[in-house]
């Protein structure tokens, strides 16, 4: 009578081994998800920090906002940016610390996110389908909107086109100067009213 063999034959070996293969790479692509999505993470609350500096800025600067408004700044075709004004040689009026705050910005963009692209603008438009986008409506009376990019990751980890879309786009609340409302007949000047006609003289 045969007794049985005892241990693994070579075909269940085979068949761990790849178990345990496939499941190491899907832990390892779990990992790596987790990763990049963590790095998206913090480039936008990067982005998001860096935009409401600036805006804090440009409310305690309103007289200027005219300054930062038109900003564009794109670091895959920038040179480096310019050299900030020193405001502690010679006194900066409000025009020239606008410049040296979009300066300050610039050079912040470029540390802290890759391939920064930013844009100042006034911008009332919706964003179709959720997706936010670089032009703006430019109306006289939309608010100030600081828009921010950077070149992120696809989800297969390759490296996506360069700022297809802002990261963020964060209203600044400096609405421009209020519009009159439309005159009413009731606002319109009428002629004056009726003066009792004189009796002539006193009897």
């Amino acid at each position: 009578m045969r007794r049985p063999i005892a241990g693994f034959t070579m075909v269940e070996v085979l068949v761990a081994v790849l178990l345990l293969a496939v499941g190491l790479v899907g832990a390892l692509a779990m990992q790596a998800h987790a990763m990049r999505t963590r790095q998206e993470s913090a480039l936008q609350t990067e982005a998001l920090q860096a935009a409401a500096t600036l805006a804090d800025r440009i409310r305690a600067n309103a007289a200027q906002s005219s300054s930062y408004l038109g900003f564009e700044f794109d670091a895959a075709a920038a040179g480096a940016p310019d050299a900030p004004a020193d405001c502690a040689v010679a006194p900066c009026n409000a025009a020239t610390i606008a410049r040296l705050e979009l300066s300050e910005f610039r050079r912040h963009l470029v540390a802290a996110l890759p391939l920064a692209r930013a844009v100042i603008c006034r911008d009332a438009s919706a964003a179709p389908g959720g997706q936010l986008q670089w032009p703006c409506s430019g109306a006289a009376d939309a608010p100030v909107v600081i828009k921010i990019g950077w070149r992120s990751r696809r989800p297969d980890g390759a490296s996506a086109s360069f700022a297809a879309a802002p990261g963020i786009a964060l209203p600044v609340a400096l609405a421009g100067p209020p519009v009159p409302p439309p005159a009413t007949p009731s606002d319109s000047p009428g002629p004056p009213p009726n003066q009792p006609s004189g009796s002539g003289g006193t009897q």
